[in-house]
C-alpha cells in the first residue's frame, strides 16, 4: 500500500468513526460543523436568528445547551445529552425493540433531530439566496466531555471563538454567542445556572474568560 493510499484509508476511517460514534444519554458534547467547504452560512441577523429557533423547537427535546456561539461560516454548542428514557420517550414506534438499530432508535434521536434543522435551515437558506445543493457538511462534529477541567475549557474556548478567528477584536462584544447570556442570568434555554456553578461564582467565571487558552487542545 502506497503512502498515499494510506494517508486517505487513515481519513476515510476517521470519517467513518465520527459518523459512527454514538451520542450516549446523560454524556457532555461539544457539537460543531461548517458549511460546506468553508462557505457562509451565516449572513444576516435573521439568519442567525432562524437557526437558534430550529436549536429550541428541536435540539432542546434532546439536549441541554450549555454554551453555544454561531459564526459566519461555522457553529459551537456545548450540550449535555437528556436521559435514555428522555430519549425513549420521543421515540415513534409502539414498540422500542424494534427501533434499536433504526433510524428512529433512541440512540439515534439525537442525530435525527440535528437533521431536522440542518435541512430546514438550508432549504430556507438557499431559497432565500438562489442556491441549490447542500449547504452544511454531514456528518456533523461531536467530541465528548469527560471531566470538568475539560467541560470549563470548551466554554472559555466556544466564547472566545469570534476573537480567536479575528471576527472581534473583543470575544464580550460579540452578538451571537451564549456569553452576555449567561451574564445576564436572565430566564433562558440555557443552563446558565449550571455554567456559573462550574466557574463558582459570576465573578470567576468573567475572571477566567480574560485568560488565554492553549487552542492545541482543541484541533480536532
Amino acid at each position: 500500500m502506497s503512502r498515499f493510499q494510506a494517508l486517505t484509508r487513515l481519513s476515510e476511517e476517521k470519517f467513518m468513526d465520527i459518523r459512527n460514534l454514538p451520542i450516549e444519554p446523560d454524556k457532555f458534547y461539544h457539537i460543531y460543523n461548517r458549511g460546506v467547504n468553508g462557505e457562509i452560512i451565516f449572513k444576516s441577523d435573521r439568519n442567525y436568528s432562524f437557526f437558534l429557533s430550529k436549536i429550541k423547537d428541536n435540539l432542546l427535546p434532546v439536549c441541554d445547551i450549555y454554551a453555544y456561539c454561531l459564526l459566519p461560516n461555522h457553529f459551537h454548542f456545548l450540550i449535555k445529552v437528556k436521559s435514555e428514557v428522555c430519549l425513549e420517550s420521543l421515540v415513534k414506534v409502539s414498540n422500542l425493540d424494534k427501533a434499536k438499530e433504526g433510524l428512529h432508535a433512541p440512540k439515534n434521536i439525537f442525530s435525527k433531530q440535528f437533521s431536522k434543522i440542518f435541512n430546514s435551515y438550508s432549504q430556507a437558506f438557499n431559497k432565500e439566496n438562489n442556491r441549490h445543493g447542500a449547504l452544511i457538511e454531514s456528518p456533523f462534529k461531536r467530541k465528548q466531555i469527560n471531566s470538568d477541567e475539560y467541560l470549563r475549557k470548551v466554554i472559555l474556548y466556544i466564547h472566545r471563538n469570534p476573537q480567536n478567528h479575528g471576527l472581534s477584536s473583543d470575544f464580550k462584544e460579540y452578538k451571537y454567542s451564549s456569553y452576555h447570556r449567561i451574564l445576564s442570568q436572565t430566564k433562558s434555554n440555557l443552563k446558565w445556572e449550571n455554567v456559573i456553578e462550574l466557574f463558582d461564582d459570576l465573578e470567576n467565571f468573567v475572571f477566567t474568560h480574560q485568560q488565554e487558552i492553549d487552542l492545541e487542545e482543541f484541533d480536532y
